[in-house]
């Protein structure tokens, strides 16, 4: 599986998947066009038709998880329906596909999350490495819609009202702090973060198969319900808003 991504590195160990999103090695950026966007939708649809899979861990490279863009890589073309429509249906697939994930995740976050810092923390076990910062920086205080999941997770994480302030202003949240908001649920320093993901994996793999199966399921069917009424509907105002910028 690992050979065919471009950003996606994976080690897998028995029955647990590690996957860890870089750039050319190095920290992860996020393409403008195809890269991450593209690439993660597919692994993690690969990934939730695995029936052997006990655990899956998610990671970043280096001292970032993802905090910036990729502006060297491919761009995309000039905005049209056609082209928002491949964003839109990665868009749908980047969430879901997690989403459909049957095994428990754990998210090990080893530094600034700028960029869909959403997808670690919908996880099921979220660590977080004494560097960790999470912001959304691509959406509200970059003049686009946060309408690709962002206006669901966080404002369910951090209420309504905090939610809608974070999203808005870019605010960044340090890591002690996600702690104390519930975002994470350990702080550890980044060299003992992903031995610490390997360990709450391994433990899982160890519990009945099914039981943690049927966990996983059950702890995700609000969310999985949540995105399925709200990521399509977003993603289509953020398209609107994006196309009719363009005449600006």
């Amino acid at each position: 599986m690992g050979g065919k991504y471009e950003t996606i590195a994976l080690r897998r160990e028995g029955d647990i998947l590690e996957l860890r999103i870089h750039h050319k090695g190095e920290a992860a950026r996020w393409g403008l066009w195809g890269g991450l966007h593209r690439e993660l939708g597919l692994a993690f649809a690969e990934i939730a038709s695995d029936p052997d899979l006990r655990a899956l861990i998610l990671t970043g490279t280096g001292d970032r998880f993802c905090a910036e863009f990729d502006m060297e890589g491919e761009m995309p073309p000039p905005m049209s329906p056609a082209v928002w429509d491949v964003i839109f249906r990665e868009g749908r697939s980047l969430l879901n596909n997690l989403l459909a994930i049957e095994v428990p995740v754990i998210a090990a976050v080893n530094g600034p999350a700028f960029i869909h810092a959403e997808l670690a923390v919908l996880a099921d076990i979220v660590l977080a490495s004494d560097t960790a910062v999470f912001a959304d920086k691509a959406h509200g205080v970059a003049g686009v819609v946060p309408g690709d999941g962002v206006h669901t997770i966080w404002p369910m994480l951090l209420g309504p009202n905090r939610g809608r302030y974070f999203l808005l202003t870019g605010q960044e949240i340090g890591a002690q702090e996600a702690l104390a908001l519930g975002i994470v649920g350990e702080v550890l320093p980044r060299d003992a973060l992903l031995d610490r993901a390997w360990e709450h994996a391994r433990a899982i793999a160890a519990r009945p198969p099914l039981a943690m199966r049927y966990t996983r399921i059950a702890l995700t069917t609000r969310l999985r319900e949540q995105v399925a009424r709200e990521l399509g509907p977003g993603l289509m105002l953020e398209g609107m808003a994006v196309l009719a910028g363009q005449g600006n």
